[in-house]
């Protein structure tokens, strides 16, 4: 048997649990620091603005490091990154709980970010390396459940630790989570990149503009963050939307996003429930439909006057639904356009995913009607990713 055909065979699978307590970390520490936003401005004597800073620079650091740890991995290797990785979230977070200032604070949410993303970027690469193209379908899926379900949860979560022991201890608590995570991928987590997959580090370059230059590529990864990440638009206006357009209270307002969220995860245990008797594909291009649908005919009612709290939660949790559907199936075949580069596709997508949210929440902000400019943006970009699946498809090889 041949070097090549003996790389090409799948290696060991880490345990899946190692895989979703990496990658569920970065996520969290976004999300948990958000109902604390207000003690920790008072605490450093901070302007609100300036505080939401902190935020804004984590989702940098998050897209902009997996386009290092990618490439990095595939020249590498997948645990010695990820084991950096996990350092630098543990000193990013003890560097937010000594904090003296705001300027502190902030390079330290950087740092923090700069960490937290080895185990989003690393973990589908590992999830690839270690399974076909079509049984990482369902991996990927049942990885992405855990990370999408964060917003809903790890807000209240931060809200508690905050309320009980401050801010400071929340993230004292992150490095300590983040020290035994490193402990438990220590030990568990074996190298997964395949040897032929070794790359020099002055081809990393080489690598981007292979991938920017397939059409294939750029249609999955594109697609895919058109079809989830375009919900951050919505995300963004719907406490806008759900109190001032329609009028709930304010405590209910955590409670109906959360449902939102929820869709996104029934959407991901469809794909991972199907993926074997359904063509994966189908189950893309299906979901990708449903979302477009739900969000056009939103749209239509808040255009004759009649949206209310119940058609925007129930048209939501549908959209989010087909999202679900959509994530794991383009992001796996994303990651299979080149197997020598599967880390650079994996931080690549990752990158592409949070610039395409970052850009929808932007637009979204535009107009003049929170509800009308975030439903008008979600119907444009699931129609855009859509026929961004069309031409991927198409120039995938056949067979």
């Amino acid at each position: 048997m041949s070097s090549e055909c003996v790389d090409s065979i799948p290696r060991a699978a880490p345990p899946f649990w190692v895989l979703a307590l990496i990658a569920l970390g970065g996520t969290m520490a976004m999300h948990m620091f958000v109902p604390a936003l207000p003690d920790a401005a008072q605490s450093l004597h901070a302007q609100a603005g300036q505080m939401q800073m902190a935020i804004s620079i984590y989702i940098i650091g998050l897209a902009a490091g997996q386009l290092i740890y990618g490439p990095l991995s595939d020249s590498f290797g997948r645990r010695p990154l990820l084991m950096i990785g996990l350092i630098v979230y543990v000193v990013g977070g003890l560097i937010i709980a000594l904090a003296p200032n705001l300027p502190c604070l902030l390079f330290g949410r950087l740092v923090q970010a700069l960490g937290s993303c080895a185990g989003v970027a690393l973990g589908r690469a590992i999830v690839r390396d270690t399974s076909d193209p079509s049984s990482s379908v369902s991996q990927l899926a049942l990885l992405n459940l855990l990370v999408v379900m964060s917003p809903g949860f790890a807000p209240m979560v931060g809200g508690f630790v905050a309320g009980a022991w401050g801010w400071r201890i929340m993230f004292a608590l992150l490095s300590l989570v983040g020290a035994f995570t490193l402990g438990v991928a220590w030990k568990l987590l074996p190298e997964t990149r395949h040897a032929a997959r070794r790359r020099d580090v002055l081809n990393l370059v080489a690598d981007y503009r292979a991938l920017l230059g397939s059409a294939q590529f750029l249609g999955f990864a594109v697609g895919n963050g058109l079809a989830t990440f375009s919900i951050y638009a919505f995300l963004s206006a719907a406490p806008f939307i759900l109190v001032n357009e329609l009028h709930l209270p304010l405590h209910l307002v955590g409670i109906y996003m959360g449902l939102m969220i929820a869709g996104m995860a029934i959407g991901n245990g469809i794909t991972a429930k199907l993926v074997h008797r359904v063509s994966p594909e189908s189950l893309m291009r299906v979901g990708c439909t449903i979302s477009f649908v739900c969000a056009f005919t939103l749209l239509c009612i808040l255009l004759l006057g009649q949206l209310d709290v119940h058609t925007v939660v129930c048209g939501m949790i549908l959209f989010t639904c087909g999202s679900g559907m959509v994530n794991p199936v383009a992001l796996a075949n994303a990651l299979s356009v080149n197997d020598q580069s599967i880390g650079s596709a994996a931080g690549l997508c990752g990158c592409i995913q949070y610039a395409v949210g970052a850009a929808c929440t932007t637009l979204a902000a535009l107009g003049p009607s929170p509800a009308f400019s975030a439903l008008l943006v979600l119907v444009i970009a699931t129609a855009t990713a859509q026929f961004a699946f069309f031409l991927a498809l198409r120039k995938r090889p056949a067979g």
